[in-house]
């Protein structure tokens, strides 16, 4: 027996010994339904979807139909690109031979010098982190994306500040933060941004603003909220929050920066800022 033929006998000798128990597996399982993205090796990016098995069997059935008929129309790509290529187009209305996506949104922070191909420094994506500079320009330059460029001082990599008189985040402001923390503010933690919250609560007098904000991820921004838990803006080259647990222990948050300065050593033990 291979692999797959001793996990299937596995599967079914489960079933027969206790049927009520798989039923209420694949129920709950059901529930967990998701899509996740995750970088991967040299630029690229793994997307996965958890479905239900009639979901993904007949998703993946279509895709296959679908590159088995363009195969044997004399199509040159791969049976793999044709599969990926359909399930992209099919979900952003895109055209294969152009790229072309309208209506999507990327959020691109890149300097003028890389945009103008003067320097060859990362740049950076939202939803996936660094991407070379010949990948920046070339999303830059790419017909029907739509293209928010996103400025940081060559020093500290921070974004232009934003500020708000609203009690809650307004979109855009909203919308800076996320791209200034990237994942969770919370140390250590590393899950992905749901809201985007005060520092300082506002009936304690926070402000709604760039400076008084952060991107913290469901869980942490529940945990916060809890008897003893406190935070703090500190002023700093790059946002920085002090975090106080109940226990008493202080942990410090600095934002990353999105666009990192590059520095040369000018003399022994002498760096300077390339801008």
């Amino acid at each position: 027996m291979g692999d797959a033929e001793v996990v299937a006998e596995a599967q079914a000798i489960a079933y027969r010994l206790d049927p009520h128990a798989v039923v209420e597996r694949r129920s709950r399982a059901e529930r967990e339904r998701r899509v996740t993205l995750r970088p991967a090796p040299d630029v690229m990016s793994q997307l996965s979807a958890l479905l239900p098995v009639k979901d993904g069997v007949a998703v993946y059935a279509v895709l296959t139909r679908e590159a088995d008929r363009l195969r044997a129309a004399g199509d040159v790509r791969s049976r793999g690109q044709i599969m990926a290529d359909t399930l992209v187009g099919r979900i952003l209305g895109s055209d294969a031979a152009t790229g072309a996506t309208p209506g999507v949104m990327i959020n691109l922070v890149l300097s003028d010098h890389v945009l103008g191909g003067r320097s060859d420094d990362p740049g950076h994506v939202e939803g996936y982190g660094p991407v070379p500079a010949d990948l920046g320009r070339e999303l830059a330059g790419t017909t029907g994306a739509w293209l928010r460029r996103l400025y940081a001082t060559p020093e500290t990599g921070r974004l232009v500040a934003m500020d708000s008189r609203a009690r809650l985040m307004p979109d855009k402001l909203s919308q800076l933060i996320r791209l200034r923390d990237q994942r969770c503010r919370t140390p250590w933690c590393d899950a992905p941004i749901r809201p985007t919250d005060h520092i300082e609560p506002v009936a304690e007098g926070g402000e709604t603003s760039e400076t008084n904000g952060q991107g913290p991820c469901e869980a942490c921004n529940y945990a916060k909220q809890a008897p003893g838990w406190q935070a703090r803006p500190n002023p700093g080259p790059r946002h920085h929050v002090e975090t106080t647990t109940p226990t008493g222990h202080h942990y410090p948050s600095t934002a990353p920066p999105l666009i990192r300065p590059r520095f040369i050593e000018t003399h022994p033990g002498v760096w300077t800022l390339i801008a």
